[in-house]
């Protein structure tokens, strides 16, 4: 079996099956993504204790590679301290946008994800959940309105 044939069926098993799948109440954070392009839209709720993503949820709908990306990224984080999800949001980021990126640390099932920059159109797809998490967690306690992503 090659390699592209492994992340594919990461790729399918987190759409099929997404974990971390609904709604984390009561929430600390929250925010909503939206691709108006092609219609994905997700929810992040998430709960913080002592500076780490204790939990988190994502709820919403879309095409296969946005929902495995975001049942992928809930796994990864889970657990970390605030500014260790930071980097890897950046690391991310940069698997998908990047074609020769190198990540600098080992990143298991989300390097599933690092075909998606051979298809523009689906790196949005790809990184609206991340960009969704990275809002909620820039979200000041207690504030008053939900922070909404677009990838337009």
């Amino acid at each position: 079996m090659e390699i592209r044939d492994l992340y594919r069926d990461v790729i399918l098993d987190h759409n099929r099956s997404p974990r971390n799948f609904g709604r984390l109440e009561p929430a600390d954070a929250e925010a909503l993504g939206h691709n108006p392009l092609c219609g994905d839209s997700l929810d992040i709720t998430l709960r913080l204790k002592d500076g780490k993503l204790e939990d988190l949820r994502f709820n919403g709908q879309g095409c296969a590679i946005s929902v495995a990306s975001a049942s992928l990224m809930s796994e990864a984080v889970k657990g970390l301290a605030v500014p260790d999800v930071d980097a890897l949001y950046h690391e991310v980021h940069a698997l998908l946008t990047e074609p020769a990126h190198v990540p600098a640390r080992p990143l298991g099932k989300l390097m599933a994800l690092a075909g998606v920059h051979e298809f523009p159109a689906r790196v949005k797809c790809a990184s609206l959940c991340w960009h969704t998490l990275h809002a909620a967690l820039a979200k000041p306690a207690g504030g008053a309105a939900m922070p909404t992503v677009s990838t337009e």
